[in-house]
């Protein structure tokens, strides 16, 4: 899950921390185009600063014999039809997700509530549970595992223990499916990722985003 010259486990630790840090640095300038009115702007260059982490950085999931040919990940045009600000509808009962990881044991979730998104589906928001907290949106589509579409676990909206916030005011969280992006294990096996759950899955297909590149196995 690392490139081949990051193998001693303290420089892993060092490297994977920078990487959140620009992810955080990433998400800051997207939210401040974005809040003066060019979201177009803002999401040009989330693909471009994403694509560079991932082509560059030394602890990329892109596994280091994909590198040379990894020529960025397709994304759509960006559309402001797919972007959402939505009241969070509180759980109506707690209900617990644990997920089973290879590195960090089990990951508890708690459901916090539902997001709805008009004419286009619901989608579950999850607390992180342990220390830190934190926000957790995946998202998965009619075109998950198809040829040319999306990744067949789902993708990642807001992830806030890694920065990905696109923000929100009081009870209302930014939804902008435009920023759905693939999770790590959607490149290398080694990664074991939270995936979209059941109401996380919406009945529609989802043009915007990343997709699956075809240069990455």
């Amino acid at each position: 899950m690392t490139d081949a010259t990051a193998t001693d486990p303290a420089q892993i630790a060092l490297l994977t921390a920078d990487w959140r840090r620009r992810t955080y640095e990433l998400y800051d300038t997207v939210r401040a185009a974005a809040e003066v009115g060019d979201p177009g702007a803002a999401h040009a260059y989330w693909v471009f600063a994403r694509n560079q982490l991932l082509a560059q950085h030394p602890v990329s999931p892109i596994l280091p014999e994909a590198r040379d040919v990894f020529a960025g990940v397709p994304v759509a045009a960006y559309d402001p039809a797919w972007r959402f600000e939505v009241e969070l509808e509180p759980a109506a009962e707690p209900v617990r997700w644990d997920v089973e990881t290879g590195t960090d044991g089990v990951v508890p979730f708690v459901l916090l509530g539902r997001a709805s998104l008009p004419e286009i589906g619901a989608l579950d928001v999850w607390k992180l549970a342990s220390y830190g907290g934190g926000l957790f949106v995946p998202i998965k589509d009619r075109l998950a595992g198809r040829p040319g579409g999306t990744y067949g676990g789902g993708r990642y909206l807001v992830d806030t223990v890694k920065g990905a916030w696109l923000g929100g005011e009081g009870t209302t969280i930014v939804l902008d499916l435009n920023f759905a992006y693939n999770p790590s294990c959607a490149y290398d096996p080694a990664w074991a990722c939270p995936l979209a759950t059941a109401g996380n899955t919406l009945p529609v297909e989802v043009p915007v985003g990343e997709r699956m590149p075809e240069d990455v196995h």
